[in-house]
């Protein structure tokens, strides 16, 4: 005989945060009651797959599909209700009204203990013209199908916002063969990042025919008058035709319903969550996009809208649930986060500058460029690291990379460091796998660290900006044939004298005059500085090198070694 449930555990919402609740209260618990509401017809799938299906990548639909009901009804006995709404929660009566959303029938579903994982909705803001069907977002594997079928007929489109989602849409919509044009209001692609470290990216996506039309947002649509398509209206004025248009402009938290139960919500629409996870009402827990956590830094209040934090919140509930004793607080989140185009890869983990100053935090940062393995074995390519550090402790406070190879495996160390409060020190001395296919004895990891010790024990002292000063002078350390090809930006005078020549040449510099070291990545002019301070100039390099000062809306080709 079946013993009676030890509890009902009632899940409003699948995918991440709602399944692997759901997958994890089974296996701590097989008497409890579990029932899982799902608004859509899919309560299990890989929703960042969407946009590699939509291009082709993923070449079966099926693939996207975690989990069906009928699979999950098998494997974890839960009760799943597809085409399920849950319209209101009676919190004194411990209860759902949900309502079918074929017919409109609606009932009252008791629970004990209730989680919330509705997730976030696509940004659709109130423009002109916005609800022409030809614009569409991306959540689900139905948005996912209207893209595709609209796509495969299509020869232009626009995608607005070059966040993750819309450089990733863009990348797969060129392997589709259209015509793409990515629009974003920042001036910037990948506004998360700093901008520097947007640069190659923004190449790599120009290289590949992508039209990027930045620094320039979207003010409405309408029917274009040459032809059957519509029209982008952005701020400038600017006009673009396309005859399909991708919005990825952001999400909103969808806590209609938690507010509408009178739950506490953050500024910003969230909602509110203790260390376990649990909202203002004990028995009602939230996870996923929904959610404002903590920053697992500072602690601040931060929402992160990523699959990974999504799973272990869910894990968290159903631990804390079923096992309170064993388990861990939820630590908060750094918003650890990477991206692809064609060949270039991007990523961020814990604070960016941005942010920092934005804080009012104090901060000190690096930019170091080198191979993702030895420069020696085929095949190295360029990496380049942005490291943000605490001056009063040296603690690691975030890191951004871009490259051409290995940006993921550095991405994962420097996210390991911060949660182990690792300092910059740390970093000099970490042991990471060396063979000559996989990295270089001196690991760009390593590199960041030892710039960082340099700079804060005073070997080198950094300019982030090329002074206007005529008193100043400006040494352009590298080979006369670059400096020929790649010119400093801008109307600055310098003195060309390249790093293996400096020695015998110094005499050509006024040694009462201040001097900034400047090369294309950073490396040379440092070993320009060090020259010169030990001959008692007053000296500074330029810290990241030209490419950093580049103005990502220009389509020029970037500067390398």
């Amino acid at each position: 005989m079946t013993p009676p449930p030890s509890l009902r555990l009632v899940i409003i919402g699948g995918v991440a945060a709602g399944a692997s609740t759901a997958a994890r209260a089974r296996r701590l618990d097989e008497s409890v009651a579990i029932t899982l509401l799902e608004r859509g017809p899919d309560v299990s799938f890989a929703n960042c797959g969407l946009p590699y299906y939509i291009g082709g990548e993923i070449g079966e639909r099926s693939a996207l599909t975690v989990q069906t009901p009928a699979t999950l009804r098998a494997l974890l006995n839960l009760d799943v209700r597809t085409g399920t709404e849950a319209v209101a929660i009676d919190r004194p009566g411990k209860r759902v009204q949900i309502r079918a959303v074929a017919t409109g029938e609606t009932s009252w579903l008791p629970y004990d203990k209730l989680v919330l994982a509705p997730g976030a909705s696509p940004l659709r803001p109130p423009l002109p013209g916005i609800d022409d069907p030809r614009i569409l977002t991306l959540r689900n594997l139905s948005d996912m199908d209207r893209i595709k079928a609209v796509a495969a007929v299509a020869r232009r489109v626009a995608v607005i916002g070059a966040g993750f989602i819309g450089l990733e849409m863009a990348e797969q919509l060129i392997h589709l063969k259209k015509s793409v044009t990515l629009i974003e209001a920042q001036p910037q692609i990948l506004p998360p990042l700093d901008p520097a470290m947007t640069l190659l990216m923004a190449d790599e996506l120009r290289t590949h025919g992508v039209e990027l039309l930045l620094d320039d947002a979207i003010a409405g649509f309408a029917p274009a008058a040459a032809d059957s398509g519509l029209e982008c209206q952005l701020s400038s004025g600017r006009r673009v035709t396309a005859d399909l248009i991708v919005l990825a402009i952001g999400v909103r938290p969808d806590t209609t319903l938690a507010r509408s139960a009178g739950l506490a919500l953050g500024p910003r629409g969230h909602l509110q969550v203790d260390e376990y996870l649990r909202t203002s009402d004990p028995d009602i827990y939230a996870a996923g996009d929904a959610i404002e956590t903590r920053d697992r830094i500072t602690g601040d209040p931060v929402s992160v809208p990523l699959g990974g934090p999504a799973n272990r919140q869910g894990r968290l509930i159903a631990g804390h649930l079923f096992r309170p004793a064993a388990t861990r607080p939820y630590p908060g989140a750094l918003g650890t986060a990477i991206v692809r185009a064609f060949g270039v890869a991007a990523g961020l983990t814990g604070w960016t500058e941005k942010r920092l100053l934005a804080a009012g935090r104090a901060y000190r940062t690096v930019t170091v460029h080198d191979n993702h393995h030895a420069s020696y074995y085929p095949g190295a390519k360029p990496i380049a690291l942005k490291l943000l550090w605490d001056p009063a402790d040296g603690r690691v406070l975030g890191a951004q990379l871009t490259g051409l190879a290995g940006v993921d495996k550095r991405l994962d160390v420097l996210a390991t460091a911060i949660v182990g409060r690792l300092t910059i020190d740390d970093l000099a001395e970490l042991d990471l796998a060396y063979a000559p296919p996989f990295g270089a004895a001196k690991d760009i990891v390593n590199l960041a660290g030892y710039v960082a010790a340099n700079t804060r024990d005073g070997l080198v002292t950094p300019c982030d900006t090329l002074p206007a000063d005529p008193a100043v002078q400006i040494l352009d350390a590298r080979p006369p044939g670059l400096v020929r090809k790649y010119p400093i930006p801008g109307d600055v005078s310098s003195i060309n004298i390249p790093l293996a020549e400096l020695r015998a040449r110094s005499g050509e510099l006024d040694p009462a005059r201040p001097v900034v070291t400047v090369c294309a990545l950073g490396k040379t002019a440092y070993f320009a500085a060090r020259i010169l301070a030990q001959r008692g100039f007053q000296v500074s390099a330029l810290t990241g090198g030209l490419r950093a000062r580049l103005d990502p809306r220009s389509p020029a080709k970037l500067p390398t070694l």
